[in-house]
């Protein structure tokens, strides 16, 4: 029998929800899996210098490592009225934004990217300092006064009133907006020295891992719940909501428009190297 597959996924409800199934073998045919659970700009640095065989990680990460890393077409996040907010201690406009100081959690993650583009449209002359914080730490350090704002991402957007904050902007609104396109935010990516057979595999693993997860939601809640960090049930179930979806099953046309939409933006803005024309193709 060959050895697990190495992977490295968030804890967060639509990660767990997704990999449920295959993770504890329920999968027919599947290979088995090694879990590490890490948050998503660890596992963006573990891509960059190629650990794992199978990674979650944000879109914004790909220009670095599609020479060593396939893009799956399923098991990943996009999607609509999902974006990351940008928070304040008080109501204002976008151009208050100026020269102010903004805490971000990774400035290779998605959600960094979409608030540069925003930025560049709607903030005159910039953003001043940006600061990286661990995710859980950027709430309170807007609420605290210690940064001017906050990027947030995931069930962050159900819980910033509990801090008395205010939603400057919805980074995943001013794209859809601009583009029309789904937000892509976390994608699942695998080693192409497996090989386009084994790639083939993973893909459909991680399809038929969500669509089980669909089809028996109730199966995954233990696994869910356990690594939710302490997040109420229900925030847990508006976050799996949000982030699963059609895309997770399958990137499809929408999808893989709205990933080479967002790098190609970035990369002419200077925020990531340009991809080559086949760079996201899958075997």
């Amino acid at each position: 029998m060959s050895e697990p597959l190495k992977i490295a996924y968030s804890p967060c409800p639509n990660d767990t929800f997704v990999f449920d199934a295959w993770a504890h073998g329920r999968v027919p045919g599947a290979p088995a899996l090694d879990v590490t659970f890490a948050d998503i700009d660890i596992t963006n640095g573990m891509a960059e210098r190629g650990e794992f065989d199978i990674l979650k990680v944000s879109y914004a990460v790909l220009p670095w490592v599609l020479d060593e890393y396939a893009l799956l077409p399923a098991g990943g996040a996009l999607g609509r009225g999902c974006g990351p907010l940008v928070l304040t201690r008080e109501a204002g406009s976008p151009a208050s934004l100026a020269g102010r100081t903004v805490a971000v959690p990774s400035e290779r993650s998605t959600a960094y990217l979409l608030f540069r583009l925003w930025a560049a449209a709607e903030v005159p002359g910039g953003v001043g300092e940006v600061v990286v914080l661990p995710f859980h730490e950027i709430m309170p350090a807007v609420r605290d006064g210690k940064v001017d704002a906050g990027l947030v991402i995931h069930e962050a957007r159900f819980t910033y009133g509990n801090y008395g904050l205010h939603c400057l902007a919805d980074m995943g609104e001013h794209w859809e907006n601009t583009t029309g396109l789904p937000i892509p935010l976390g994608a699942i990516i695998a080693k192409r020295s497996l090989g386009a057979e084994r790639l083939r595999e993973l893909a459909e693993a991680a399809r038929t891992s969500v669509r089980m997860a669909w089809d028996d939601p109730e199966a995954s809640r233990p696994y869910v719940l356990e690594h939710a960090q302490e997040m109420d049930p229900k925030v847990a179930e508006q976050h799996i909501g949000l982030y699963v979806n059609e895309f997770t099953a399958g990137l499809g046309e929408k999808g893989y428009a709205a990933v080479r939409g967002l790098l190609t933006r970035a990369a002419a803005e200077g925020l990531v190297p340009p991809l080559g024309p086949d760079a996201l193709a899958f075997v």
